[in-house]
């Protein structure tokens, strides 16, 4: 049983809620006894699985090579307020940037973790399986993130570059989630399409919106001027699913 914090492994977990280190070295973290099962059945990449003695019991049936660790470690290297015992280092999807296969995203600068992760959520379950993110939008594999997708970002092609490479690989039409947009309500889509949300304060970027096609909106009554991005994006990417 490991129960030093001092430990290689748990000084290299506990570095992985630093987006530097996810990047340099391929892996993020996964947590919860449901998130880390799905892992493994979905087939990911699982590197390490650390659990407590509690939590080896809940994964038994699994048969996986485990470390365990005392109570006290686990709690330093989780970030959940309740923590279940298990958490697994995955490897990042090596996923290269190609065009999309049908309707897909595109986050242009969201830069909350859990609207992302909460929008990829959706994205899985409405179909939307392409989900392109420019680098100034908060990384789809921080703790936060991951835990919001609910394992949905273990279902879908994340892919992330700047934003030149992104336009000029999505070769279907931008529709651009704006306020001053049609009602969505109105809008049936002729074909696929790339349905773009932007920064929760400032919106698209110059670059989108000179190559946006469509800019579409969620109607709001009661003097409500807006809402949370990825409750946007979700009725959004519904209501666009109607085909002509």
């Amino acid at each position: 049983m490991i129960t030093s914090k001092q430990n290689a492994l748990i000084k290299e977990i506990k570095s992985l809620s630093d987006k530097k280190f996810r990047d340099r070295l391929g892996v993020f973290v996964v947590e919860g006894v449901k998130p880390v099962k799905e892992a493994i059945e979905l087939g990911l990449n699982v590197r390490d699985v650390i659990v407590t003695e509690k939590g080896a019991l809940s994964i038994a049936n699994l048969n996986l090579a485990v470390a365990i660790v005392s109570e006290e470690v686990f709690n330093y290297i989780s970030e959940e307020k309740t923590p279940q015992g298990v958490l697994a280092v995955v490897h990042k999807p090596q996923n290269q940037l190609k065009a999309p296969s049908t309707r897909c995203l595109l986050l242009d600068g969201v830069s909350d973790p859990s609207n992302v992760g909460a929008i990829i959520r959706t994205a899985a379950a409405a179909g939307y399986n392409d989900v392109y993110m420019t680098l100034d939008s908060a990384d789809a594999y921080s703790n936060k993130a991951v835990r919001s997708s609910m394992t949905g970002v273990f279902r879908i092609n994340v892919m992330r570059a700047n934003i030149d490479e992104l336009l000029e690989v999505i070769n279907i039409p931008l529709y651009v989630a704006d306020m001053d947009g049609a009602d969505v309500a109105n809008v049936v889509p002729n074909g696929d399409f790339c349905l773009v949300i932007g920064n929760e304060g400032k919106g698209v970027s110059d670059k989108v919106l000179n190559q946006t096609h469509f800019t579409v909106s969620v109607p709001m009554q009661n003097g409500v001027e807006s809402l949370n991005a990825a409750v946007s994006a979700g009725i959004l990417m519904y209501s666009l699913n109607k085909k002509a």
